[in-house]
């Protein structure tokens, strides 16, 4: 497996394993995930397999505002590059590839990245049943997301600061 930073050539492996990874309404959209590659491609990571295909992902912009909300999954724009808080909006790994570390993996290079990058923290957004999956990384639960309800779904803030 390889690590690597992103670029519009994996747009369409990045958006169907998006689609597989939530349901309708709650997944992002090709065309999002193609402004957030052309704003902060440098906040896009990937696993790719030894023939060069994506089986996981990580990504989201860097931020002063503290909270994760609604709107920053829509613009890519709100990005600042000098922000103290790194936003991850979502971590996906392709169903074949479940239950192998690549997750954990992704995560500590992407937390990693963010610490040498000088960042305050990092914070996310998940549903109930993934608390604990955060957790291990060193994020805490703040409760129940005020800025996020995609998919009317009860979404909860977690945040790891450094």
């Amino acid at each position: 497996m390889k690590l690597r930073f992103a670029d519009l050539s994996f747009l369409d492996e990045i958006a169907e394993i998006e689609q597989s990874c939530f349901p309708r309404g709650q997944a992002a959209k090709i065309e999002q995930f193609e402004k957030r590659l052309a704003v902060y491609p440098e906040h896009f990571l990937l696993l790719c397999n030894d023939e060069g295909k994506v089986v996981s992902f990580i990504n989201g912009f860097v931020t002063d505002l503290p909270d994760l909300t609604d709107e920053m999954y829509l613009s890519p724009e709100m990005h600042d590059e000098g922000g103290a808080w790194q936003m991850i909006f979502g971590l996906c790994t392709h169903p074949e590839h479940r239950h192998r570390g690549y997750a954990e993996s992704l995560m500590n290079e992407f937390l990693h990245l963010a610490r040498g990058q000088g960042r305050k923290g990092a914070v996310l957004t998940c549903k109930a049943n993934l608390i604990g999956f955060y957790e291990r990384f060193g994020f805490k639960n703040e409760g129940v997301s005020k800025g996020s309800v995609i998919g009317g779904v009860k979404w909860y803030q977690m945040r790891s600061i450094f």
